[in-house]
């Protein structure tokens, strides 16, 4: 059954790890890899990505991407969303924090930031605006 949009996304606001998906071009299958990202109902998601990384380089080429999120308990639901790229700009460490307090537990956000810091280097935000939606909710199957 398709979930209703409010539930869709309500659904995506919650902390999945998604399915980042970009086309690599011709003759290759999308690049499809686990991201961290964050989505308000009715906004844009948005990820962060290494600056000049792959998927960087990838999706400001195409100008969208795709991200899917799903569970299995206590029933097997999806949602899949893409749109277009509203902007790319350099991430923050506001934004760092606030994708990190958002994922791990309380006692990991501090450690996993120190790493990082010193490891990650640069970041871009890159924000979506959703605009096609698949969806659905298997039920207790």
């Amino acid at each position: 059954m398709a979930l209703s949009k409010a539930e869709r996304e309500s659904f995506l606001a919650e902390p999945h790890v998604a399915a980042l998906s970009v086309s690599a071009g011709d003759r290759r299958g999308p690049l499809t890899v686990p991201i961290w990202y964050q989505y308000t109902p009715g906004g844009e998601v948005w990820v962060l990505t290494g600056s000049g990384s792959r998927k960087h380089r990838l999706i400001e080429a195409q100008g969208e991407f795709t991200l899917m999120v799903q569970r299995l308990e206590p029933t097997v639901r999806y949602v899949t969303v893409d749109g277009p790229v509203t902007r790319i700009e350099p991430g923050t460490d506001e934004q760092l924090v606030e994708m990190t307090r958002r994922y791990l537990p309380p006692e990991k956000v501090d450690p996993y930031l120190e790493y990082a810091r010193r490891e990650h280097g640069e970041s871009v935000a890159i924000f979506m605006r959703p605009q096609h939606w698949l969806s659905a909710d298997l039920g207790s199957f």
